[in-house]
């Protein structure tokens, strides 16, 4: 794999964070503070130049500094050797990515140039939570095994907010409503077609890391769960016969929205049966097998980003995590209010403090 990391970054209006210009290390980076500081904004601003979405709010405004128009943020992103410039605009309603100056083809060839993974402490929601979560992990892996992902995904989207549309405004027998469901179905199979191959490629990985993370003897298995038939056939047909109870629900019952990923233990659900620290180790083996299948997809050692994920830990988890990042090569940023239970001994280490969205060198 390449060798990756960012060399430079500038932030300015972006949440509490005015304006920040920043010289990270290669390996390890620690960004320590108080709660409530700004430690978590500066990862969101990694993430967001990196991906141009962020992993906390929907909407590019959202991260607007208040009383400002624009947030920005631009890296200096070195890959195997060659540097370039990524930047990104935001305001309410629009964001603006640039590569070296230039528009990219779009938003989805941006955001798989500089490969990032986050780890933050509400993917608990990943063992725990509903299938929305699940759904997002598998969207980021797809991306990275086919480009088109995000763009069908999109536009299945969009067809199943207009044939819902068309079902209550002009009933079950208005002649758009077919048009909308072929594109369901064209669009929503290829969703689905993707995310089975991404959840087999993250199958792959996160059965051996949950080996390693969890206590022997514990059998972890994850699945697909497609949301709807994956034959189009088949699909077709269900969203025919489904028109009438889809109008009174208010939405598709069936479809890609509702796919999930099936994690098991032992052949439970981890739902209904794991142990808190059976929970742990499930997110951890998630996050350990992401970052291995978008590296060796994209060919590159991604970036990551822990946001105090150690607080949420039990002591053999946290034991577990410390090695785990240890065994990394690529560049890592961390956050914490404690940078003293850090254990790094003898990796290459770099301090930043943040306070008040004001951040310094340690």
């Amino acid at each position: 794999m390449h060798s990756l990391a960012i060399e430079a970054l500038s932030l300015r209006a972006f949440r509490n964070i005015d304006a920040v210009d920043l010289t990270p290390g290669a390996r390890f980076i620690v960004i320590s503070g108080d709660n409530g500081q700004g430690k978590t904004n500066l990862l969101e601003a990694i993430y967001v130049v990196s991906t141009s979405r962020s992993f906390r709010a929907s909407k590019p405004g959202d991260v607007v500094m208040h009383g400002s128009e624009v947030a920005s943020v631009r890296a200096r992103v070195r890959e195997d050797g060659e540097a370039r410039e990524q930047s990104m605009g935001l305001k309410v309603g629009a964001r603006a990515a640039r590569i070296d100056g230039k528009r990219p083809a779009s938003l989805a060839a941006y955001a798989v140039r500089t490969p990032v993974v986050v780890f933050h402490p509400g993917e608990v929601a990943l063992s725990m939570g509903s299938g929305g979560e699940r759904r997002r992990l598998l969207d980021r892996i797809a991306l990275f095994v086919r480009a088109s992902s995000m763009d069908d995904l999109d536009r299945y989207a969009r067809a199943m907010r207009e044939r819902q549309r068309a079902l209550e405004t002009r009933g079950v027998g208005a002649a758009d409503v077919v048009h909308w469901e072929e594109l369901m179905v064209r669009h929503g199979v290829a969703v689905m077609d993707v995310r089975a191959e991404a959840a087999s490629h993250l199958a792959a990985a996160a059965v051996p890391a949950f080996e390693r993370i969890a206590t022997p003897g514990l059998a972890f298995a994850v699945g697909y769960t497609p949301g709807a038939p994956r034959d189009a056939d088949q699909y077709r047909a269900s969203l025919a016969s489904s028109r009438a109870v889809d109008l009174r629900r208010g939405g598709a019952r069936g479809g890609p929205h509702r796919d999930d990923l099936a994690l098991l233990i032992d052949g439970r659900p981890v739902r209904g049966v794991a142990s808190q620290g059976q929970h742990r180790a499930t997110v951890l083996a998630l996050k350990s097998a992401e970052l291995h299948v978008v590296g060796t997809a994209r060919g590159a050692r991604p970036i990551l980003l822990l946001d105090d994920v150690s607080s949420e830990l039990d002591r053999a988890r946290t034991a577990a995590l410390f090695v785990f990042l240890r065994e990394q090569r690529g560049q890592v940023f961390l956050t914490t209010t404690r940078p003293e239970l850090i254990e790094l001994e003898g990796a290459e280490r770099t301090d930043f403090r943040v306070q008040s969205g004001r951040i310094s060198g340690v």
